[in-house]
């Protein structure tokens, strides 16, 4: 298992790179927020609330919201307001969402709950990678508590997006420049 140790697309988030099919476990005690059993993202749109494809969110006992997105696939059964214990199967690692074109990875956020409709929270907001490191190294019990609530009093409960947030335009034929087709009748 790697993981990206810089912002990525100015998001402070991770992709882990994992083979398809391994296991996204809780990094702790909690409460799923979310889940997303079906990948909405478009590459015509693009559209930022659909990135992460199938995923999970879990509030941890910490207070702290966990994403794991790009998944293959949702654990059976596992629905919001379940409870899970660290190292419980959430989902299997896979390259769903704007994932499609690549190995397959864990999308992994860090960030407050918020409303899903602040999709740009949920996908990240705290770099993840002290505690990654503290976690692979045995160190359990660091939670990123501290920092989301230093970055949360920094940018507010509920700031813009200012990253990948609109769409791509949908492109439609304008029929005033449309040229006849051959054999239409026009001359």
């Amino acid at each position: 298992m790697t993981y990206a140790r810089k912002l990525l697309a100015g998001l402070p988030k991770s992709t882990i790179w994992a083979g398809k099919g391994c296991a996204f476990v809780a990094p702790i005690d909690g409460v799923v927020r979310e889940v997303s059993t079906e990948s909405k993202w478009k590459p015509d749109t693009d559209a930022g609330a659909d990135r992460e494809g199938r995923f999970v969110t879990i509030v941890g006992k910490d207070g702290v919201l966990y994403l794991g997105g790009h998944l293959y696939s949702v654990a059976p059964g596992l629905k919001p307001g379940a409870r899970v214990k660290a190292g419980q199967r959430l989902g299997s690692i896979g390259n769903s969402g704007n994932a499609l074109d690549t190995a397959s990875n864990l999308y992994f956020g860090i960030s407050w709950p918020t409303d899903s409709k602040y999709w740009w929270i949920r996908r990240g907001m705290v770099a993840p990678w002290t505690f990654l490191d503290a976690w692979r190294n045995g160190n359990r019990t660091l939670s990123p508590k501290q920092t989301v609530l230093n970055v949360r009093k920094q940018v507010g409960v509920l700031p813009k997006c200012t990253v990948l947030c609109v769409p791509k335009p949908v492109q439609t034929p304008d029929p005033q420049n449309a040229q006849n087709p051959p054999g239409d009748g026009a001359a």
